[in-house]
């Protein structure tokens, strides 16, 4: 238990050692280009500092199975040029038995990041987009998913429209049950309409069965309500940024997850690509086992038995195939082209697999 306690120690220290530095480069590559991309806008150094920290644990997160492989290299590498696995090994200890307590390190860590780390990236990665937002249009744009149906805020220099609709078709270019509210730049209510549906084309909303109460200069707003069976609003919205005003499934709090995807479902989105991330966050857990055994399989043998940089160039490629494999494993999942548990499961358990049958292969003959 001792030697375990020991192992586990060296394996979190390196895991943390480079999870810091990993971050302060990535502030530094953030930094600059949070400069240059906001230079035009004359923000100042304050603002661009705390856009770049915005960034940093968004960026962190989707690297963590990299950090992890590395810090696998840094831990055997270092045990072996010391000999303690070779002490290990002479105690009656197998190379499996010495693996058990980075794996069970690397399993924590992992769910601590999803049930911790992710909360934090989605939240600092929805601030950084409408910081973004505001410095290069002055208003944001807010589209929010409720058990009432869809939310959409709409800001322009001549005011705002807040728009609200039961349902939706999959790509939020057709509205049902739709409710209007426009507002002076002052923030005074102009109008209300509330219309069967609408549908955006051609920088207008089309409404039909629609109904219009002014809310301002009558002093009966029903009594001045008129009826259209067509009615056009200007907008500067395009389906495609109404799509994009879901944001990417990675910007949703793991914990809200679930929830989000039924109220999609209710108000009549696809789901899938949601669905897909919250599979792939439930496995990245194995995806840090499968990083460890990637690594460890080719450096807990003693350096003096050579070819140590060629054996870390192999795992380094290897660990990074992987990630690239389990990147596109999500887009086909995303897509519908796999099923989602497989999309999700299989490329982790079936680098697991293969790294344990090396490791028999190459440690315990």
């Amino acid at each position: 238990m001792r030697l375990d306690l020991y192992f586990a120690r060296r394996f979190l220290r390196a895991l943390l050692i480079v999870l810091a530095m990993f971050a302060g480069l990535i502030l530094m590559v953030e930094s600059l280009d949070q400069l240059r991309d906001l230079a035009d806008l004359g923000v100042g150094s304050a603002a661009v500092l705390h856009m770049a920290l915005l960034r940093v644990p968004r960026t962190l997160y989707d690297i963590l199975p990299i950090i992890v492989m590395i810090a696998t290299l840094v831990l055997f590498l270092g045990l072996a040029r010391s000999s303690e696995l070779v002490v290990a090994r002479a105690a009656g200890r197998s190379a499996l038995r010495s693996l058990v307590p980075p794996v069970a390190v690397a399993f924590l860590f992992g769910a601590l990041s999803v049930a911790v780390f992710n909360p934090i990236a989605a939240t600092t990665e929805r601030s950084y987009e409408r910081q973004k937002t505001l410095f290069s249009q002055g208003e944001a744009q807010v589209f929010s998913v409720s058990d009432e149906g869809l939310w959409l805020r709409e800001g322009t220099p001549s005011g705002q429209m807040v728009i609200r609709a039961g349902r939706s078709n999959l790509d939020g270019s057709q509205l049902q049950e739709v409710s209007f509210i426009g507002f002076a730049p002052d923030g005074t209510p102009l109008y209300r309409i509330e219309a069967q549906s609408a549908q955006i084309e051609d920088g207008q909303w089309h409404l039909t069965g629609a109904k219009r109460w002014p809310l301002t200069g009558a002093a009966n707003p029903e009594a001045a309500a008129t009826v259209h069976d067509t009615l056009t609003l200007t907008t500067s919205l395009t389906p495609d940024e109404i799509r994009d005003r879901f944001g990417a499934p990675e910007a949703v709090p793991f914990w809200e997850l679930t929830s989000y995807i039924d109220k999609l479902e209710v108000a009549g989105f696809s789901a899938r690509s949601y669905r897909m991330w919250l599979q792939s966050e439930l496995a990245l857990p194995f995806s840090f086992i499968a990083m460890v055994l990637i690594a460890a399989g080719f450096t807990m043998r003693h350096t003096r038995l050579g070819n140590t940089s060629s054996r870390v160039i192999t795992a380094v490629l290897l660990a990074f195939g992987f990630y690239f494999l389990r990147s596109f494993a999500i887009v086909m999942g995303q897509n519908g082209l796999l099923p989602i548990s497989l999309a999700a499961w299989a490329p982790p358990l079936a680098v697991i697999l293969a790294s344990l049958a090396l490791l028999l292969h190459l440690e315990d003959g």
